[in-house]
């Protein structure tokens, strides 16, 4: 007899265990967050799902940024896409046209009742993703902004004070050439040559990318960035290379590498790259400061533009899952996650509360420059040259002007033939974008 009750018992425990588990309302995130990062992100899930029990977040890795936004938009056609699919700056404007895919965050907050308020956001990373009248149609999640690392120990070989950073770029070349004169195998080396000497060097001295505000403006748009300032400064940059002052490192974030081996002296690379450059170097050789500016186009920079992604959600699922991507998101967003994230990698905090509270707990005196990149974004009010991009087929004019910039590394071509080259087809890119897109 007490065998059978035990039984019963046993029995009666793992029904309503798996009444339990049926009850929780799964909730589908892909990322292109690998590595470091990637274990960061399960963290955040596993803190989400520990804090509340209706709903489990299940993060899931699909690769880089394009394989990530390429197999959402593959699902989302065969009616199987996520809830939550994190998707890189370029892809914006991409993701506004994909008119029923999308369920704008202004709108899921506002269906879900979940509070959320606008002003709690650094207004450059909240502009960035919002409508002309300031509706936010993702949530921002990792976002960067490019600033200058420097090597203290290489500086200090060279006879130069590694703690007076370049604030200008002839003061960067001179420096440079000094470090490389000492033995240094190069003196600077970009990361994401197209975000950081192409669309940040704009935003910075407030010149143009495209016509109509960058994109915001419509989509019948013209690409202007083969102006004389960035002719004379990609030059500049290839005319360094002849002595190593300037080394080109590859695509994407593959330069880095020279700069974590102790090749190279300076790097303008992401923000969140911090940590894993710290780790790489250690953190008493590495340095962190704004970009420097080109006195002759500007007396003083502008602001700085974001890069990074944000977590889009995605149309097609029963109504009563988004209030759990609601919540999940508004718990990303919460003070504590979100200056977690910002010290554990270098991502700018989303929030305005994030940095305040970072900035109090004393973390930018033992960590100096990690602050630097929310500096840069604030620096000024933005401008429409510096409020950021909204531009169609933005995957394929980065890999465009990634090609050319290339042309001009390897000799051949020059920065004007290059650069005027690269417009004309971007603008055919643009075209096609707004012509699918009527």
């Amino acid at each position: 007899m007490t065998r059978i009750l035990l039984s019963s018992v046993a029995a009666a425990a793992v029904l309503a265990s798996a009444q339990g588990a049926v009850a929780q309302t799964e909730i589908q995130w892909w990322h292109a967050m690998g590595g470091n990062l990637g274990e960061t992100v399960n963290q955040l899930a596993d803190g989400f799902n520990k804090s509340q029990s209706e709903y489990k977040v299940n993060p899931v890795y699909k690769g880089s940024y394009t394989e990530t936004l390429t197999a959402a938009i593959a699902a989302f056609r065969a009616k199987q896409a996520p809830h939550i699919v994190q998707v890189f700056e370029v892809g914006t404007a991409n993701m506004m046209a994909a008119k029923g895919a999308v369920y704008p965050v202004f709108q899921l907050m506002a269906d879900a009742k979940e509070p959320f308020d606008p002003k709690a956001y650094i207004g450059p990373v909240y502009g960035y993703y919002s409508t002309t009248d300031g509706k936010l149609l993702s949530m921002p999640f990792n976002s960067s902004t490019p600033v200058l690392y420097r090597n203290k120990e290489l500086m200090q070989k060279a006879g130069l004070d590694p703690n007076k950073p370049p604030t200008t770029w002839p003061e960067l070349g001179e420096m440079a050439k000094k470090a490389v004169a000492a033995g240094a195998k190069c003196g600077f080396t970009p990361q994401w040559q197209t975000w950081t000497m192409i669309e940040n060097y704009g935003a910075w001295h407030n010149l143009p990318y495209a016509t109509k505000a960058n994109g915001f403006g419509g989509t019948d748009i013209e690409l202007k960035f083969n102006d004389a300032p960035r002719v004379k400064f990609i030059q500049m940059l290839a005319d360094w290379s002849k002595d190593k002052t300037f080394v080109y490192g590859g695509r994407e974030g593959k330069s880095t590498a020279l700069f974590n081996a102790g090749d190279c002296v300076f790097h303008v690379a992401s923000s969140a790259s911090a940590a894993g450059i710290e780790k790489a170097l250690g953190k008493e050789k590495v340095a962190i400061s704004m970009m420097p500016y080109s006195p002759d186009v500007a007396p003083k920079p502008q602001n700085s533009i974001i890069g990074g992604a944000t977590l889009w959600v995605l149309q097609g699922k029963p109504a009563p899952e988004y209030k759990g991507v609601a919540k999940f998101l508004t718990y990303l967003a919460s003070t504590p996650v979100q200056a977690k994230w910002h010290q554990e990698t270098g991502y700018v905090p989303v929030t305005l509360a994030a940095a305040e509270v970072t900035d109090k707990a004393g973390f930018y005196k033992t960590n100096p420059g990690r602050d630097v990149a929310v500096q840069e974004l604030t620096l000024n009010p933005a401008t429409e040259n510096s409020k950021g991009l909204r531009i169609g087929n933005f995957v394929q004019i980065r890999d465009i002007v990634d090609g050319e910039l290339e042309n001009v590394w390897s000799g051949k071509k020059d920065a004007k033939t290059a650069l005027d080259d690269a417009v004309k087809a971007g603008n055919e890119q643009l075209k096609r974008f707004e012509a699918a897109n009527k």
